[in-house]
């Protein structure tokens, strides 16, 4: 089934505001679909890392997702971003986001740039703080 990219960038705005994101971040996601990505909460826009946006875009074409938000972090098993995004199945949107306070399990693209191969999808979870998010889990 093929969702219309707007049907999917609302539900990610819907997202972005559950994850309780700087309200200028989410604005320039739905005025100019710039894409925020996480270091530690802290929030800057994805075209600053070209490598990571040409990633996200191959994830968007690859699976026919609408990315909306990226964390990245370093961890025993490698270097990791996590690309946060809406599927092209509106049935598996009821479970995108199961939040508990400021802990959400989200739906994501984890690319492991140390060994491509543990890259996988799945859920994350993530504490939002200050506007921002980083995954924990």
């Amino acid at each position: 089934m093929n969702v219309t990219i707007e049907k999917k960038k609302e539900k990610a705005l819907d997202i972005l505001k559950t994850l309780n994101i700087y309200k200028p971040y989410i604005e320039g996601f739905k005025e100019n679909d710039q894409v925020c990505l996480y270091e530690n909460y802290a929030g800057f826009w994805v075209y600053q890392e070209p490598e990571v946006e040409k990633k996200m875009r191959e994830i968007e074409q690859k699976y026919n997702c609408k990315v909306y938000a990226i964390t990245h972090e370093y961890t025993e098993f490698g270097e990791l971003y996590d690309f946060l995004f809406v599927s092209d199945y509106p049935g598996e949107w009821e479970y995108l986001i199961y939040s508990q306070g400021n802990m959400h399990t989200v739906f994501a693209y984890v690319w492991n740039i140390d060994d491509d191969c543990c890259s996988e999808l799945g859920s994350i979870t993530v504490k939002s703080f200050g506007g921002g998010i980083k995954r924990i889990g």
